[in-house]
């Protein structure tokens, strides 16, 4: 039976991962508006500059900024109105000095124009004329052309992760295609007599499936494609057969263990397996998680999870999230959960050496947040319903004091 006294943290196991599990990502093109979420395996350039043309910000008055220097309301300046710059079109409308222009948001600058007057900062002298009551700096009111983008300018990065904004970004420049990096194949393998699918009602001695679709949607949304393989029951055969399969298929595998101790052993065994160099940590020094397996098998990374719930949760999102990015070209921690700082309301014990992670919940008391601690065993998945996001206790702490302050990595 393998025991688990000489584990590794968190840190040295994802170094150890690393120097065996090194995936180059595929880029495959998509069209811009179904990119979302997507990591970019290519940098896209800008094709023009954005604007192409000087344009306003506001409604009013293109003018020429020399022609309204000292004007006020007690002493206005008085423009020509020439036309108007209708939208959409070329703006045919020159401005010399003493003139105005009429020009709408986003509009085009007339040449010799050099500055937009708001309408509010204006009145109407005659049926051809205007008063500027306020002086207009040179650029005001005005976008430069490029001052968005220039042409060339790298738009995003390589491993960059899209979002709404991104996209829209990418269409005004007229990206509609981008090459993004393939979605790696996560399976997900849920193990145990005791599991049962989620729309049979329980025996007794049975629990519903959990993790199948938990650590499916994590995967999911950390930028993989996630392969179900369903319920593999309590035989070496069986799991040694879709474990195979696994790691014949996919690019990382997920193995949700049983939690017996001898079923855990059978799990150690068959992945270390599967191909070289195999198992590179069984057992971490972190709470919940402890009995977690790292491995690396024909170039794909394998995982090991405890059964429960919670645990099996926190251990994806520290570990198996990371090694998806990674599969992406992305910075395996660089796409940080949000944090807030909160305080503690109450303490926290740990041990020197090992790493845990705490839900709690927020609340807001007396202008201030606080954390309050929900604690659970691993294999309540309420503990994680209730919270609103996870403290971590650092390996070399002996735990956090009541009051103190914490930073809360959101949950999502």
């Amino acid at each position: 039976m393998t025991e688990f006294f000489q584990v590794l943290t968190p840190a040295a196991a994802w170094q150890r991962l690393t120097e065996h599990y090194q995936p180059r990502p595929t880029a495959e093109l998509l069209p811009t508006v179904d990119a979302l979420d997507r990591f970019l395996a290519a940098a896209p350039a800008a094709p023009h500059d954005l604007p192409e043309f000087r344009r306003s910000t506001v409604d009013g008055y293109a003018v020429r900024a020399q022609d309204t220097f000292g004007a006020s309301p007690g002493l206005p300046a008085f423009l020509e109105v020439v036309g108007e710059v209708a939208m959409g079109q070329d703006a045919d409308v020159p401005v010399g000095p003493g003139q105005a222009a009429i020009v709408h948001t986003g509009g085009m600058i007339p040449e010799g124009a050099d500055a937009v007057v708001m309408i509010e900062n204006t009145q109407q002298a005659d049926a051809h004329s205007i008063e500027v009551l306020a002086a207009m700096a040179v650029g005001e009111n005005v976008i430069q052309v490029g001052e968005d983008v220039r042409a060339g300018e790298e738009l995003l990065p390589a491993g960059h992760r899209l979002r709404p904004q991104d996209i829209g970004g990418l269409l005004a420049v007229g990206v509609t295609e981008v090459q993004a990096a393939r979605r790696p194949r996560v399976a997900i393998l849920s193990t145990g007599d005791e599991v049962i699918p989620p729309d049979q009602r329980p025996g007794p001695g049975q629990v519903r499936d959990i993790n199948s679709y938990t650590l499916a949607l994590l995967a999911q949304r950390a930028g993989a494609e996630p392969v179900p393989f369903g319920i593999i029951p309590d035989q070496r055969a069986a799991l040694e057969q879709a474990v195979r399969a696994a790691v014949d298929t996919c690019d990382i595998v997920v193995l949700s263990a049983g939690s017996s101790v001898s079923y855990r052993d059978m799990s150690v065994d068959v992945i270390g397996a599967m191909g070289e160099p195999g198992i590179l940590a069984h057992g971490l020094s972190i709470r919940p998680g402890k009995p977690t397996i790292v491995a690396v098998a024909e170039g794909k990374a394998l995982f090991g999870l405890p059964g429960n719930p919670v645990s099996a949760m926190v251990l994806f999102d520290l570990l198996v999230s990371a090694a998806i990015r990674l599969a992406v070209g992305a910075d395996p921690f660089g796409a940080l959960k949000p944090q807030v700082q909160a305080r503690l309301a109450r303490q926290i014990a740990s041990a020197a050496g090992r790493e845990d992670h705490i839900q709690v919940r927020l609340e807001a008391r007396a202008g201030e947040l606080w954390a309050v601690p929900v604690f659970g065993k691993s294999n309540l998945i309420y503990t994680l319903v209730h919270a609103d996001g996870v403290v971590r206790v650092p390996l070399d702490s002996l735990g956090l004091e009541h009051g103190a302050w914490a930073t809360v990595t959101l949950h999502q």
